[in-house]
């Protein structure tokens, strides 16, 4: 642990903090200036003893045990779904809040699942446990909030492009090992995903269900209605993995109670909070992965009248998924509980 004595602010740790999105929530407290006292640093007994810096600081590896969170304010999870259940509860005990970024509870009726642009008024319903949305989801409804708040959606049909940071640095690395091995000649080596990624794309994203949809496409639907309060939104959703590094794009068709002009939405849009429009076709000027990489605002594009539906307009969306997907918003989630102050150690 970070130990600095002299600081005001609160004690930090990250569960995964060696993993894509670990690293990212690291870089983000650093970038945001969230106010740290002492940072702890937790991951698997593999990882124990490994460095890592925060604002220049060296810090030391923890191995994440149940006595871990003694003394912590906030908890970041980002170690998987069986890591949260198994070390969430002991977290919790220990006084402090745990910010989820698994699947884990997500579907918890008990737990807040908090996009900060969004709803972040849900934060104060919490028990001790707030989830992350599914990265997707996060990113959609950044761009799509300001419209559903002047006119309900009632449905959304949307196309994602995912990230192989999506499945974590295996994804990554499975990525840049197969484009080198493809340029070499050597054959491609299949692990994280069921097909070969580099130069394909795969229309399989998490296991499939009964009614013939991904568990990922699933949450695009629950995730959307538990975030806004409203359980008669429809969410159709194929979601496809793509050979880019760390930004999801989408393409999104949304219907609403009434009629928006382009011109309207693109306003609305545009006056949301981290969202930026690229919008300029002439110029060839819309989101794409490179333009997004990195950054914390999402990027709407394409925006235009459906030709299908009535009522409903079509566009494309970009995010970063290791940032709005998953530690930017984490961190935002963090940052609540503090502008709020309800956190344990704000009550005595």
């Amino acid at each position: 642990m970070k130990k600095n004595n002299d600081v005001k602010g609160y004690n930090i740790a990250i569960a995964g903090a060696t993993g894509a999105v670990g690293l990212k929530m690291i870089d983000v407290l650093e970038k945001r200036n969230f106010p740290v006292k002492n940072l702890k640093l937790l991951a698997s007994a593999s990882s124990f003893g490994k460095k890592l810096f925060y604002k220049g600081n060296e810090i030391i590896i923890e191995t994440l045990t149940r006595d871990s969170f003694k003394g912590v304010d906030i908890a970041l999870f980002s170690a998987g779904a069986s890591v949260s259940r198994e070390f969430i509860p002991y977290a919790v005990n220990s006084g402090c809040v745990a910010i989820d970024n698994s699947s884990a509870y997500r579907n918890d009726e008990n737990v807040p699942l908090v996009v900060p642009e969004i709803n972040p008024e849900d934060v104060r319903l919490h028990k001790g446990i707030i989830s992350n949305p599914n990265c997707t989801t996060a990113i959609m409804l950044t761009v799509l909030s300001s419209v559903y708040r002047y006119s309900k959606i009632r449905k959304i049909v949307v196309a994602s492009y995912q990230s192989v940071s999506g499945a974590g640095q295996k994804g990554i690395h499975e990525l840049e090992d197969q484009i080198k091995s493809i340029s070499s000649g050597n054959k491609v080596k299949i692990s994280k995903f069921p097909h070969q990624i580099a130069y394909n794309v795969i229309p399989h994203i998490d296991v499939f269900t009964d009614n013939g949809y991904t568990k990922e496409e699933m949450k695009m639907l629950y995730e959307t209605r538990k975030i806004l309060h409203d359980e008669k939104i429809s969410v159709s959703a194929t979601c496809v993995r793509v050979p880019v590094k760390s930004v999801h794009s989408m393409a999104v068709t949304f219907i609403t109670e009434k009629n928006i002009p382009v011109k309207k939405v693109m306003e609305l849009i545009s006056d949301s909070e981290g969202v930026t429009v690229m919008d300029e076709p002439s110029k060839n000027t819309y989101p794409m992965p490179v333009n997004a990489e990195g950054k914390f605002n999402c990027f709407a594009g394409r925006i235009r009248k459906d030709l299908a539906f009535r009522n409903a307009v079509s566009m494309w969306i970009s995010g970063d998924q290791l940032l709005k997907g998953a530690a930017l918003n984490a961190v935002q989630i963090a940052e609540l509980l503090v502008k709020y102050k309800i956190l344990k150690r704000d009550h005595g």
